[in-house]
């Protein structure tokens, strides 16, 4: 629980990605400030010393890091103390005001109401860490890297399956992301230019690339293409995109 004694003013701010909605109660809940706030520091720095005139000033947010950052950070530069209100608490709160619509001034009211009357709600905001704050940030970027990368194997799964499925199914597993794999796919396009190089050759630059001994995996993917005669319609154009999805797979791991 965060400590709201001591305030005189309670900000409840909705953020949003290019503008907030702010919502000042005093302690007796007279509002004094109701309106769109631009995310922009000059103008967030002039509501908090306009708000300070009529005392010690929290702010109340709903979201602390990613679009909240901002704010969060101008209230600890001018002084002002800050709180974030959980999204279940949130939630609960909404629930005890008249009216189901979701709207920027009502939530930015509730927030601010809430800090004034329920303050065990509220939470302790992590004080501005820079190691932390740049750990969260690089965390959020690693999710989003991992999930853009598994998104990119499943789609080079998918285009081998459509046009060589015995091709994509000795490459099972983590194989097919081995840096040895996508070098392959990289330098020969596909199924086609594979088989136009031949074993002997495409053996020998193996040998030349791999870290490990590539015989056993050249002879499985060559048993593979020797399992399809046909060329299936689309292959000359997935085998333009083989090379970038496994460019790009390359590219997110690294």
């Amino acid at each position: 629980m965060e400590d709201t004694t001591g305030y005189d003013v309670y900000l409840g701010l909705d953020v949003g990605k290019t503008a907030h909605h702010g919502c000042a109660l005093l302690t007796d809940g007279t509002k004094v400030h109701d309106k769109p706030l631009p995310q922009d520091e000059a103008q967030l720095t002039a509501l908090f010393d306009q708000l300070k005139t009529h005392g010690r000033v929290l702010l109340i947010v709903d979201q602390p890091n990613t679009i909240g950052a901002l704010p969060v950070a101008v209230a600890r530069a001018t002084d002002c103390g800050v709180a974030y209100l959980p999204g279940l608490a949130m939630r609960k709160a909404a629930d005890l005001y008249p009216g189901q619509s979701k709207t920027d001034p009502r939530d930015a009211f509730i927030i601010a109401n809430t800090a004034r009357t329920m303050p065990h709600t509220l939470r302790a905001v992590d004080r501005n860490d820079e190691v932390l704050s740049a750990l969260k940030m690089l965390s959020g970027l690693d999710d989003d890297i991992a999930r853009d990368c598994t998104r990119t194997i499943n789609r080079l799964r998918s285009v081998l399956v459509q046009i060589y499925p015995s091709l994509e199914r000795v490459l099972p597993g983590d194989v097919i992301q081995r840096p040895f794999v996508l070098e392959l796919l990289i330098h020969y396009g596909g199924p086609t230019k594979l088989k136009k190089s031949g074993k002997n050759r495409v053996l020998t630059w193996a040998r030349n690339h791999a870290k490990k001994n590539p015989d056993r995996l050249i002879e499985d993917i060559f048993k593979a293409l020797d399992a399809q005669t046909l060329t299936v319609p689309g292959t000359a154009a997935a085998e333009v995109a083989i090379p970038m999805l496994a460019t790009n797979i390359t590219a997110l791991k690294a």
